[in-house]
């Protein structure tokens, strides 16, 4: 399936079918690691409506604010995704899981993917209301749909039987 067509059925569905199915294809860390900037890069553009409001009504320059958030979105963000994403995989072989390295990447990887519509929702409003009630909403909406898709999306990978390494 598509990856327009995954999103929609995590979103509708959960994720964790959608997880295993990434799962059973094999380890492929190019397409974890793809799901993760993909994820990343429309964050980073979620945050352009919010950073124009910024620039205008702080007199700064939008396009230094823009290159502040590539850096943080693009470089620095992917590296504590995969802090956290190792971190999260030691627990839960801590706690009796049977997943993988690669497991516990791609189930942060793909919760962070298939919840970036709503970051997107969340961005959109923060630039056209600014920091008002609703982005707030929005914005807790969003990170706790986020925190159940990684914990739906690890339980799954978690259970998952060792048959690769990483």
């Amino acid at each position: 399936m598509g990856l327009t067509a995954d999103i929609r059925r995590s979103l509708v569905q959960g994720p964790r079918q959608v997880v295993r199915e990434h799962l059973a294809r094999g380890v492929n860390e190019s397409r974890a690691l793809a799901f993760l900037m993909i994820g990343c890069g429309l964050i980073f553009v979620a945050q352009w409506p919010r950073l124009m409001r910024t620039a205008q009504a702080e007199q700064d320059e939008f396009s230094r604010l823009v290159a502040y958030a590539l850096l943080g979105w693009m470089i620095i963000w992917p590296l504590v995704f995969y802090g956290a994403a190792g971190i999260v995989h030691a627990v839960s072989r801590l706690a009796g899981g049977h997943g993988t390295a690669y497991g516990a990447r791609l189930a942060l990887f793909w919760s962070w993917l298939a919840t970036a519509p709503l970051g997107l929702l969340t961005g959109l409003l923060a630039g056209l209301t600014g920091s008002s009630a609703l982005a707030n909403l929005a914005g807790v909406v969003w990170i706790g749909v986020f925190v159940a898709f990684w914990w739906l999306a690890q339980k799954e990978a978690a259970t998952m039987p060792r048959t690769h390494g990483l």
